[in-house]
């Protein structure tokens, strides 16, 4: 059975122009960091529009949420603002209701 899960953040990151194949290689480099967060159980990178991106990811519990950012990826989100994408949005976000992976 998944883990259920409380918390989660959006993150929306609009690519400078000409970085949009750079920000998809960010965010799938950003999977391999996430998948060594324990606390981190659901995580999407995502594509809004032609230079829309974006991150979803959730938590069981705010430990989580806070653990990972925290971590890396946000270490690596402020790394790269200004080079690959604007200043990152970052919405933090309660789960109201969930259909668990099978």
């Amino acid at each position: 059975m998944a883990t259920q899960v409380s918390k989660a953040v959006l993150v929306r990151l609009q690519a400078l122009p000409g970085k949009e194949d750079d920000v998809r290689d960010f965010l799938n480099k950003g999977l391999s960091i996430v998948e060594g967060e324990p606390g981190t159980v659901r995580w999407f990178g995502i594509q809004f529009g032609p230079s829309s991106f974006g991150i979803f990811d959730a938590f069981p519990d705010d430990d989580g949420r806070q653990a990972h950012l925290s971590g890396a990826v946000a270490q690596a989100l402020s790394q790269k603002s200004g080079a690959l994408f604007e200043e990152p949005t970052i919405e933090l976000i309660d789960v109201v209701v969930e259909k668990q992976p099978a």
